[in-house]
């Protein structure tokens, strides 16, 4: 049987045992930082989207990416590129699709204008998925600042290039008669090259920030 004074002695060793399977523990959560706040880097996306022609756009697709941007201009300019390479993807499928399904009775003008615009956004697909290939190489061990300025201007020259062939596909239709379908794809268009010129200032405030 027990005595009182054994007691205490048992109890002491338990406490002891529990302490040191503590701190193991304690020392793994120590070895990783809490990351940011939220609300930090949510109003960092919020600052940083007031460089981009249109900012409530910019901040609304990109603040749900907040954990993941944290406050790095290099890991929100991809995150942008990415958005807008989604929505560029999805309207080269559209206008697929639309250029199959549409009635264009006599007029060739309106196919014409169509099969230029899948054609615009399929090389706008192209410019960005290559603009976003880029960015995922920039910050390597060994880059140098010439070569991430090299690097950069390659993202800049692709992303200017995709919404130029963005508007290209929009201006193709100036000689269409007025009607449903020029209406819905110019206006889906008109969306998507907001994305990517958000993404493209994102990109030129990135680069003007220099090597990190």
């Amino acid at each position: 049987m027990e005595t009182q004074t054994q007691r205490p002695l048992i109890l002491s060793l338990l406490f002891a045992t529990f302490l040191l399977h503590l701190q193991p523990i304690a020392t793994v959560a120590s070895a990783y930082p809490a990351p940011a706040p939220q609300s930090n880097s949510t109003d960092y996306i919020r600052t940083s989207c007031g460089a981009t022609l249109y900012p409530e756009i910019c901040f609304t697709s990109l603040s749900r990416y907040a954990s993941a941007v944290q406050q790095d201009p290099a890991r929100l300019a991809r995150v942008a590129i990415g958005v807008s390479l989604s929505r560029a993807r999805h309207m080269a499928v559209y206008v697929s699709n639309i250029s199959r399904e549409a009635d264009y009775g006599s007029d060739h003008r309106a196919a014409a204008a169509l099969h230029d615009c899948y054609s615009n956004f399929g090389d706008a697909v192209d410019e960005i998925h290559g603009s976003l290939k880029q960015m995922r190489q920039i910050g390597a061990a060994g880059s140098s600042a010439e070569a991430f300025r090299f690097q950069m201007s390659n993202v800049q020259t692709w992303m200017s290039a995709a919404l130029t062939d963005e508007e290209t596909c929009t201006d193709g239709f100036e000689d269409v008669p007025d009607g449903p379908v020029k209406s819905d794809v110019c206006e889906r268009a008109a969306d998507v090259k907001k994305f990517t010129s958000n993404a493209l200032a994102l990109v030129n405030s990135y680069a003007a920030k220099g090597m990190p």
